[in-house]
């Protein structure tokens, strides 16, 4: 049986590989689908005495072991992941101080929260699709130093558009490096193990996230820190903006020099020595001390090499040329949505907008409901005539209670997190994906229910400790839906759906919260409750092995 995903076209066959192929699995009964599996060919096995043994790509990662590399991988990628967080955070935590000093109204701040998320979505398929074509760790450099260098620069922005604008470029770079940091990552893990790490990796959002909060809470409030810079007025919060970007700029300094390829990539691109090359320092580092050699072996890659001239190029007209780039380019979402890829396909754009509506529309506006609770008290939906009432008052001094709050909220995510390792290999993506979705759903109707401060707080640790269950069920189960040819492609072009779901909620968040802040609370509600129905269409893929 040929390996290709049945799209239809020719052009969407994957590469044969040459000693392995994909079968059809029978459906679990709650999956309603085929998911394929890899078998290896009896060709492959040790056949021949003294025949040197050729590897799958699932058997060579077994055969490097599991150890110190794949805990070092975890830190290096996990720190990455919450440069991420950092950045798209910190301007949720700046919105109370820089609303005056860029005098900003409630539409600006939507803008401005949104600004990032609109980069994100035109960075994350683009990035997603290198990654598949050039490979994982180049990608990962330049996503993340783009996000570093342009993020830093926002905080000596003068002028309110130009702020914007570097957040945006920004933006573009975050939008590259979280789909690919989880292809990367995923890429070097056994199958019975890639579940519980991929959680632990998506709980360095986490991390990120106490980071931004910490540093808001430290930084912010020391109004002491001010000078001028030309016309430019430097504050604390521009320091802040500052901080921020240094993780981005680190982690793409220790990817530039520290790490490998993935060597699923590898040898997709049939360059074999290099995957061995690759196999060969995981089972070093994972080996170390151990006093055992490394095993001799090759291995299955692609007939296909990447990155070698075409057969035949496209002649003619440069409109003819860009035609042809622009639709191979998006091939891989035509292939997305063909044959058996195409319902979980839309099921995963379904979720993918619902979550990220709800969770980044009301996550990056908590700090500015909190301040407004500390202005007017109770639920941040409950007094109408609050809007005259913060226009009229200064943003100094700071009240440090607000970022506070958001540091007990960013903590609040470490039980969803320690959850989600514990029971993601046993129990599946699936179901912790739809039950978070639900809860969550709960959750945010309740917030717009309750009528004090102190139940807000609780209710919003609640919701953050729920929703970040929702993110790491997604991250694993993204990551198992596709093979690897359009696996940072699928990933990139969701979490562009994604950006304009959560582009969508700043902006409605914006517009009504002065006005009606019960209309988004309870949209969050509706689209968290309809993604959480919409994943139980979703296949089983627990302890699947990547194709």
């Amino acid at each position: 049986m040929s390996r290709h995903v049945h799209t239809g076209d020719t052009e969407a066959r994957e590469p044969l590989l040459t000693c392995d192929y994909l079968e059809p699995r029978e459906p679990d009964s709650d999956e309603g689908e085929i998911i394929f599996e890899r078998r290896a060919s009896n060709i492959t096995r040790d056949a021949a005495a003294g025949a040197q043994r050729r590897l799958t790509y699932e058997e060579a990662v077994e055969e490097a072991g599991f150890g110190l590399f794949h805990w070092l991988l975890l830190v290096v990628c996990g720190w990455a992941n919450a440069s991420d967080a950092v950045e798209i955070l910190c301007v949720s935590f700046l919105l109370p101080t820089a609303r005056c000093d860029l005098s900003l109204s409630s539409s600006d701040m939507g803008l401005l929260t949104a600004s990032i998320f609109l980069g994100m979505m035109m960075g994350g398929y683009l990035w997603g699709y290198l990654a598949d074509q050039r490979g994982r760790c180049r990608v990962l450099v330049v996503s993340l130093t783009i996000n570093g260098v342009f993020g830093g620069l926002a905080s000596l922005a003068p002028w309110f558009w130009l702020f914007l604008l570097m957040r945006f470029i920004s933006g573009i770079g975050v939008g590259g490096s979280i789909p690919v940091i989880f292809s990367y990552f995923s890429e070097f893990m056994p199958r019975l193990k890639r579940g519980a790490m991929i959680s632990a990796l998506a709980t360095f959002w986490m991390a990120g996230n106490i980071l931004a909060a910490g540093l808001a809470w430290m930084v912010i409030p020391r109004t002491s820190i001010h000078f001028s810079l030309g016309s430019l007025n430097f504050q604390s919060w521009r320091l802040f903006v500052m901080l921020c970007s240094v993780p981005s700029l680190t982690s793409a300094l220790i990817f530039r020099l520290l790490m490998p390829e993935s060597p699923k990539f590898l040898m997709e691109a049939a360059r074999e020595k290099e995957a061995i090359h690759v196999f060969k320092v995981m089972f070093e580092l994972n080996m170390w001390g151990k006093g055992k050699d490394f095993p001799k072996f090759s291995l299955c890659t692609s007939s296909k090499p990447r990155g070698k001239p075409e057969e035949t190029r496209t002649r003619g007209s440069r409109r003819g040329r860009l035609v042809h780039i622009l639709k191979k380019g998006l091939l891989p979402i035509k292939q997305m949505f063909k044959g058996p890829l195409r319902s979980r396909s839309l099921v995963l754009l379904v979720i993918f907008y619902c979550i990220s509506f709800g969770y980044y529309g009301l996550w990056m506006w908590f700090p500015e409901l909190f301040e407004r609770m500390e202005s007017g008290g109770g639920s941040p939906c409950a007094n109408v005539s609050l809007p005259s009432l913060l226009h009229n008052q200064s943003c100094y001094p700071v009240k440090t209670a607000v970022y506070m709050e958001g540091f007990v909220i960013a903590v609040s995510n470490l039980p969803g997190n320690i959850f989600t390792i514990l029971m993601m290999d046993s129990t599946g993506g699936k179901a912790l994906l739809s039950g978070s979705l639900l809860l969550s759903s709960l959750t945010v109707f309740l917030i717009y229910v309750i009528q004090t401060k102190v139940q807000s707080l609780v209710l919003s640790c609640v919701f953050s400790g729920v929703s970040v269950i929702t993110w790491n069920a997604l991250d694993v189960v993204g990551t198992e839906l596709y093979p690897t040819q359009l696996r940072s492609s699928a990933l990139g072009f969701f979490t562009g759906v994604g950006r304009v779901a959560a582009i969508t909620g700043n902006v409605v968040f914006g517009k009504l919260v002065d006005t009606n802040c019960a209309v988004p609370v309870l949209m969050v509600s509706a689209l968290l409750l309809t993604g959480g129905l919409v994943a139980l269409l979703l296949p089983q893929t627990k302890q699947t092995e990547l194709t």
